[in-house]
């Protein structure tokens, strides 16, 4: 399990006493070898850290300052690149860090290159790999993070994850069926259409998640069991398997869900680690959606911290599409909420075989990340990543696919029990 992002600043290393030991140090910049820091910089935004989070479905670029960088953005073509201007800014060794963290895999940014405009304007270019769609924001502090900077580079055509499942399932016949010629799901309506199981793994990208005691982020332990239990679920004969998020990036909540509804999912699982201020805390939970608020103080209280992943991951506020947010509104659920309950019991008795649990029922909060109004939803902690045995289990490879199998089993009941009206041949 890695224990610290190669494309961070560093970050991946602290535990929570370390980022109150950064955040007190981090604006201690000194400047570039070789390069003057004019007087007219002295009192503005200096970058204190830069990041480049690279993935399949945008690359994010963050700029980190004690204050707000004012900034001009612009596209360029023949070749393509993004030019951003930043105003009374410095070359900083950590800015300049920027250049090298490019991967060569990264699918939209080649490379970083900076120059000065004039005395007291600083240009970073990236030179692209394609056309793209760029997005900038600015987001204030919040958690340990002061004044972000955000480039979100999208591709012109955003692949679409409804038809790149249907495109995934014609290239794979169903259990004794000889392969066919690719069709559509409706021009082969006799065919039994598979389940499918919307995989959420928490947090990811700016949004590390609870810490545990050795430095791991709850972010690579929910991708790590979210991809082996779609592998498990895979196995499974009509059973399809989608994630919202493939790597270490961040995902909007309200993403999430439309991605989930966008696939027709049957069922949503978001996969999580607990934390605790005190180390003893264990053992698995489960949790749905509450229209009538939280049934415990806890549960409320997780809620409100997953919640706070939009800040923390950054969201630009600007862009959110309102058809995408009302999907959070609290329509009318019971029924979503009855057959999540269902769902919930079934994995939570699954988890019971491998691991000790937190609560013996499945909980209820105003998770919004659980508001598909048409989709059963849980969210699963798997194990409390602040008590340090459990921690180790949650890094342990072996310890992640028992995870991974006690939820499948969970799922396999549930469905076998409660299968959704239009997957029924």
């Amino acid at each position: 399990m890695p224990e610290r992002d190669r494309r961070s600043d560093g970050r991946g290393a602290l535990t929570r006493t370390g980022y109150a030991r950064r955040r007190a140090l981090r604006w201690l910049v000194v400047p570039a070898s070789g390069i003057a820091l004019p007087q007219a910089f002295a009192n503005v935004a200096q970058v204190a850290s830069a990041r480049l989070w690279p993935a399949q479905e945008y690359t994010r670029v963050i700029l980190e300052a004690r204050s707000a960088i004012p900034h001009r953005l612009s596209t360029l073509r023949e070749p393509h690149r993004l030019v951003l201007d930043l105003d009374g800014v410095d070359l900083t060794p950590e800015l300049a860090r920027l250049a090298t963290s490019v991967a060569g895999d990264d699918p939209y940014v080649a490379g970083v290159r900076f120059g000065r405009v004039t005395a007291s304007s600083l240009r970073v270019v990236l030179d692209l790999k394609a056309e793209v769609e760029p997005q900038v924001f600015q987001l204030p502090p919040v958690a340990t993070y002061g004044h972000r900077l955000v480039v979100d580079i999208y591709p012109l055509n955003p692949v679409d994850p409804l038809m790149a499942l249907l495109k995934r399932d014609e290239a794979r016949p169903a259990a004794g069926e000889a392969p066919q010629a690719p069709k559509s799901a409706a021009a082969n309506p006799a065919r039994k259409r598979a389940l499918i199981v919307a995989i959420d793994p928490g947090h990811g990208g700016e949004d590390p998640g609870a810490i545990g005691p050795r430095g791991t982020y709850e972010k690579h332990v929910a991708l790590a069991i979210s991809r082996k239990l779609a592998r498990v679920l895979e196995a499974q004969p009509g059973m399809r398997a989608v994630l919202t998020r493939d790597a270490d990036y961040f995902v909007p909540l309200a993403q999430r869900v439309a991605k989930a509804r966008r696939v027709q999912a049957d069922l949503f699982l978001s996969i999580h680690a607990d934390a605790f201020r005190e180390p003893h805390a264990r053992g698995s939970s489960v949790f749905a959606l509450s229209e009538n608020g939280a049934t415990s103080a806890a549960a409320r209280w997780l809620a409100q911290k997953e919640n706070d992943a939009d800040r923390i991951g950054g969201v630009n506020l600007d862009r959110v599409d309102r058809s995408v947010a009302r999907t959070l509104l609290d329509l009318s659920q019971a029924a979503q909420i009855n057959d999540s309950l269902k769902a919930g019991r079934h994995v939570l008795a699954g988890l019971a075989g491998h691991n000790a649990l937190h609560k013996s029922a499945v909980e209820q909060a105003g998770f919004a990340v659980l508001k598909a109004p048409d989709v059963p939803s849980i969210l699963v902690e798997t194990a409390f990543i602040s008590n340090p045995e459990e921690e180790a289990k949650l890094r342990s490879d072996r310890h992640q696919q028992r995870f991974a199998e006690s939820i499948g089993e969970g799922v396999r009941r549930y469905f076998a029990g409660n299968p959704p009206l239009a997957a029924r041949a």
